[in-house]
């Protein structure tokens, strides 16, 4: 069990893709630079083999992990983590329903 308290120390913000490309070398993992509002960040999801044309996620929202430790990816930094269910062999991506600002943390 999580605490809420520890539950807190998340911070989940909605993230709008600027850019998504397939990594060479690599079946899954894509590089995706997300804009916040105030920032960009640069995150190495591994949803290749759901989005055999990356740029079909450019400009979708989605929500971000963004307090996660930073971690180097095939010679990539990963600043975050999309959130995304796995449904069978499916990855299926989280978004608002209607626009919301670059940034907006989810509660």
């Amino acid at each position: 069990m999580v605490s809420f308290e520890d539950f807190k120390k998340l911070e989940i913000r909605i993230g709008r893709v600027i850019s998504a490309e397939k990594i060479e070398g690599a079946d899954r993992l894509l590089k995706l630079l997300f804009d916040f509002g105030t920032e960009q960040r640069q995150i190495i999801a591994g949803i290749a083999e759901y989005f055999p044309d990356p740029s079909v996620l450019v400009d979708r929202q989605m929500p971000v992990l963004v307090n996660l430790e930073p971690k180097m990816l095939k010679g990539f930094e990963s600043q975050g983590m999309v959130l995304a269910i796995g449904v069978g062999d499916k990855a299926v991506l989280l978004h608002p329903d209607t626009d919301v600002p670059p940034g907006s943390m989810v509660r």
